[in-house]
């Protein structure tokens, strides 16, 4: 499973912007992916920061490209 700074250099080479962990945490959420609970996290359901939805398509196509989704 590819990393989330592998991730963040995939979409800044895709969009040129770069995106935030959290989003990325967010979008595997999304997705059924195991992820695991941030220490500093204070709620384990309330997300802070969820993924814009400008994010969401770039961090799942990078996925995709990384082998971490089936194209669908």
């Amino acid at each position: 499973m590819a990393t989330y700074a592998q991730i963040q250099a995939e979409v800044k080479t895709r969009i040129g912007k770069t995106v935030q962990t959290c989003w990325i945490a967010h979008v595997k959420e999304l997705n059924g992916l195991r992820r695991r609970n941030a220490p500093n996290r204070k709620s384990s359901t309330v997300r802070v920061k969820p993924c814009p939805t400008w994010a969401r398509e770039p961090i799942e196509q990078a996925m995709i490209g990384l082998g971490m989704l089936e194209r669908g």
